[in-house]
């Protein structure tokens, strides 16, 4: 009895499965990348939410402190002015210095300064009076700026603890994803291997990362003006359950990040969530970001020009595999994010199709 030998329509159908199988590994490293970058987006606006809370705090305390201040001096010159009027009145209050005056016009005179005296304490006392509700105010306001500091700092703390332990959980799952992904094109070269022995054509899977890069051109000729060159993975928008608020664009550690426009560096270093990143500021006031780093070239404060390095590729903070995250900020940091595509595609910039 002779074993049954592979047909070429055994081998295709195989080979169809597999090919599936590695799009659907695909599919499940960049929703596992799309989700840890949903909490790390979590982590970063508590962190931008504690600093924002922070400089609040500061500002209302420096208001206490001057309110304060006003009360003091205020107090002081009350004081003073009442030592003065009580003076004045020991020289010019009784009926005795009154007709002791030299003339009716002498008595008019320190009539008048009595007078004068009064209206100042008085002037004096309204002012302490407002100046003591200021100073109950700034101290409200100061509490509730001390409260609302705690409770960010408290936020803060408690989405990167959660940060991390999704972030452990998603790179165990990402790792088997990635072991899985490659037996899986094991399998697929040997059933190519297969068909063709049989006198099959098998063509390239049209998902296979490194076809898609080969064809985008590689990490050593970018297209002019984008931010790096690779895979676009994940564009702006919805995607399992959660919004994605940049572009992903995948490729090897180490593979050259761009400005795509001249601006000035605003932040450089390590982010909560990202690792590492830069934020640049441009003309119109608008912010890109970059984040997941290996590491960058630029300081805060620093004038870039466009095409100019900044940083690199890298697989840093609550990510689950090398690329970078790429964000647009219109009115500020977390303020307004908007899709990238639109942004880039108005200063002549397209990331060639991978993104709508």
């Amino acid at each position: 009895m002779t074993s049954s030998q592979p047909t070429l329509g055994d081998a295709e159908s195989a080979l169809r499965d597999i090919e599936q199988s590695v799009i659907d590994a695909e599919e499940t490293l960049q929703r596992l990348t799309i989700e840890a970058e949903a909490v790390a987006d979590k982590n970063l606006v508590a962190q931008a939410e504690l600093v924002a809370a922070q400089r609040e705090a500061e500002a209302k305390s420096a208001a206490l402190d001057a309110a304060q201040a006003a009360v003091g001096r205020t107090q002081e010159d009350v004081a003073a002015l009442g030592r003065q009027s009580y003076m004045g009145a020991d020289a010019y209050g009784s009926a005795a210095a009154f007709f002791s005056a030299g003339s009716a016009e002498e008595v008019l005179q320190r009539a008048a300064t009595l007078q004068h005296l009064g209206d100042d304490r008085a002037e004096q006392l309204d002012q302490l009076e407002m100046v003591e509700r200021e100073q109950q105010a700034a101290t409200e306001a100061a509490k509730a700026a001390l409260d609302a500091r705690d409770a960010a700092a408290q936020a803060a703390e408690e989405a990167e603890r959660v940060a991390n332990e999704q972030l452990a959980t998603a790179q165990h799952t990402y790792d088997a994803a990635v072991g899985q992904k490659a037996t899986l094109e094991q399998q697929l070269r040997e059933a190519r291997d297969r068909v063709r022995s049989l006198g099959g054509a098998a063509a390239p899977v049209a998902s296979s990362a490194s076809a898609e890069q080969a064809a985008q051109g590689g990490p050593d000729a970018p297209a002019a003006g984008i931010p790096t060159s690779g895979r676009v993975t994940s564009c702006y928008g919805a995607r399992w359950g959660t919004t994605h608020l940049g572009v992903d664009i995948a490729n090897a550690i180490g593979t050259p990040i761009y400005a795509p426009e001249a601006g000035t560096v605003l932040q450089a270093g390590p982010a909560s969530g990202f690792g590492l990143a830069v934020y640049l500021q441009h003309a119109d006031g608008s912010i890109t970001v970059y984040g997941h780093i290996n590491q960058y070239f630029v300081q805060a404060g620093q004038q870039v020009a466009a095409g100019q390095q900044i940083a690199e590729i890298g697989n840093k903070g609550q990510s689950t595999g090398a690329h970078l995250h790429f964000e647009v900020h219109l009115g500020g940091l977390y303020q307004n994010r908007v899709n990238p595509v639109p942004w880039l595609a108005a200063r002549g910039i397209s990331l060639g199709g991978g993104c709508g």
